[in-house]
């Protein structure tokens, strides 16, 4: 493979401390790397001495000849005064751009809600981001640098992004450096990783999943100082290994060097334990959003809406930018009125948001975080054991220096975990957490999630990072044409009903079509889908079509349910089973692996009905 970019030996320090020292590193044609590691410790500093904006103190980049190298910051360059389409394709002739096809797709993936004659000063910030994505696409690169580019974009978005990525270039040819928090966006198109700490950066084959293992390994072999680091990192390889089948295939990587180092890792979550304890604090009444609409003046945001959320429920959900799950966030807590329908609460509901607005720290910016924390509750008890504040803190993040520090001063990261902090405290029963995933490196956002893991009450989560949703939350829904529906696939099967709307469908996903035909259903959606006489339905289905499906979907939630069991006790027989008898585990995997294939086919059915009765 041809190289296209190099350091030698290049530092960086500024006036309170060294951010490099004598890195070298390289970068060839096919190289597909994300870089990670902890806010602050340099890791847009390095991008920009490769990319020649910012000049190190010592060494030097090199790069070939004739390559061509482009940018994403993470603020924009675009003319305030320019319209869409020139800040995209400049000056060019529409029939030059428009023959592209790779220019149709950037624009089809990242701007097809954008007004192309709008002026960039009448857009918002997240349509700015867009836009500036798109104007570096559409150009010819042998080498992107891209910092946080998922930012503003909604699920859908980064999957597309994703997807343009990976086909971008010919195998082997091409470079891609992309920073970003968003874990499932580096295990889909990172084929190396870079962890930049301490002034080094250490390189690890594969995407996130792989760079976990790794990194397990590594600390494994590390100082006493870095066990707490290390049992954290093998808790989210366990997750990886047990609870994201998706990803298991991908990184490459030894399997049974994978499941020695988690043998003795508890499953991240003890639903069972975790909803018994919801329903002693909560009862069996939370919130039920009975048939609620919202409209602002003419425009309709959600129709029809009917949730009946449970005790210990931890439910993700899904959504373009402004499809409406904002406002149905507001339904549930109470700042939103429906404009039909209600929204029925439990005496015992206690909820609280994480916003994305920091309201909780607005009034005590001027305090010490210290003096924040004195005026909390003494403990807390989080996975049996009892913790101060103090040492909550410092499961995520925060060292005693941290302590002294004004709430004002401190960084968006560090707001966003003390926020976190002064909600758990609280002991809410329902907790809301809009977008919580801002300004977090991947070390707090595992510490985050691990915190989530024991917290026994009903968990709502508005996010665009996949990998937090699936790693956090038990089921989804997602507000398709003004609807809610639960899409049990999760976010594979919400991309793929999108991706089955078309270009129409996103529209009115997003809340900008007019209302008309229903095309929401699900459980989240109104009306049986059969007329009185029996004709066809809004899914296509005679009535006795619908109840023989309806039939069917209930026979194989019977037969997934038994199956769903005698995979567990396959699992309890190998568990149990002596280790040194390799033929009777391995009898035991096929049976397994059968078990496994047959409960895959029940859910591709399953989910096919589930569709066809919407």
């Amino acid at each position: 493979m041809a190289h296209l970019l190099g350091a030698e030996a290049i530092a960086l320090e500024y006036p309170t401390r060294t951010v490099f020292d004598s890195v070298t590193l390289g970068i060839d044609a096919g190289d597909r790397i994300g870089i990670v590691g902890r806010n602050g410790d340099g890791k847009s500093s390095l991008m920009g001495m490769l990319a020649g904006t910012i000049t190190p103190d010592a060494g030097r980049v090199t790069r070939r000849g004739g390559t061509r190298l482009g940018v994403l910051d993470q603020t924009d360059d675009l003319d305030v005064s320019a319209t869409v389409q020139t800040s995209i394709v400049g000056d060019a002739p529409e029939h030059e751009w428009a023959s592209d096809p790779q220019i149709r797709d950037v624009l089809a993936g990242l701007t097809g809600d954008i007004d192309f004659q709008a002026r960039v000063d009448a857009l918002s910030g997240g349509q700015r981001r867009r836009v500036a994505l798109a104007k570096l696409l559409v150009g010819d690169w042998d080498i992107l640098a891209l910092d946080e580019p998922t930012n503003h974009l909604d699920v859908e978005g980064i999957a597309w992004l994703a997807e343009h990525l990976k086909r971008r270039w010919p195998a082997g040819s091409g470079a891609l450096l992309v920073i970003t928090h968003d874990r499932w966006f580096l295990d889909e198109v990172c084929t190396t990783t870079w962890e930049v700490h301490d002034g080094i950066v250490e390189p690890f084959d594969g995407g996130y999943a792989a760079y976990v293992l790794q990194r397990v390994e590594r600390d494994r072999q590390a100082a006493a100082a870095e066990a707490k680091r290390q049992n954290l990192m093998r808790k989210e390889l366990a997750w990886l290994r047990r609870g994201a089948p998706a990803r298991t295939s991908k990184p490459k990587f030894r399997i049974d060097a994978a499941n020695a180092l988690i043998a003795d890792v508890p499953p991240v979550r003890n639903p069972i334990e975790l909803t018994h304890l919801a329903t002693a604090r909560l009862g069996k009444d939370v919130i039920d959003v009975e048939d609620a609409s919202v409209s602002f003046g003419e425009r309709e945001i959600l129709r029809g809406v009917t949730w009946r959320i449970g005790p210990g429920e931890r439910t993700g959900i899904l959504g373009a930018n402004g499809a409406g799950k904002s406002t149905l966030l507001g339904l549930i807590a109470g700042s939103v009125e429906p404009s039909a329908g209600r929204i029925k609460r439990g005496k015992t509901v206690k909820l609280a948001v994480l916003d994305q607005q920091f309201s909780q720290l607005a009034e005590i910016e001027g305090e010490r975080v210290r003096e924040v924390l004195g005026r909390q509750k003494s403990s807390v008890e989080v996975e049996g054991k009892e913790l101060t504040p103090a040492q909550l803190l410092e499961r995520l993040g925060f060292s005693n220096a941290h302590l002294s520090a004004r709430v004002g001063d401190l960084s968006g990261g560090q707001r966003r975990r003390l926020q976190l902090l002064l909600v758990l405290l609280d002991e809410p029963n329902v907790m809301i957490l809009d977008e919580p995933t801002n300004d977090l490196d991947v070390d707090m956002l595992a510490a985050m999630e691990d915190l989530l893991d024991s917290w026994p009450g009903t968990l709502l989560v508005v996010s665009h990072d996949r990998y937090l949703l699936e790693r956090v939350t038990d089921q989804q829904y997602a507000i398709i044409d003004r609807r809610l529906r639960h899409v049990p696939g999760g976010v594979d099967e919400y991309l793929k009903l999108q991706r089955q709307a078309g270009p129409a469908g996103a529209a009115r996903s997003r809340g900008s079509g007019h209302a008309g035909a229903d095309g929401g259903g699900g459980d989240g959606g109104g009306g049986d889908g059969v007329g009185a006489d029996g004709a066809d339905g809004p899914t296509g289905l005679t009535g006795a079509e619908r109840r023989a499906a309806e039939k069917e979907l209930a026979s194989l939630e019977r037969r997934m349910d038994k199956l769903s069991q005698q995979i567990s006790r396959v699992h309890e027989r190998i568990a149990d089973h002596d280790q040194t008898d390799f033929e009777g585990l391995q009898s035991f995997t096929s049976e397994l692996r059968e078990l496994e294939t047959q409960s895959s086919e029940l859910e591709d059915r399953w989910l096919e009905l589930s569709e066809e009765l919407g």
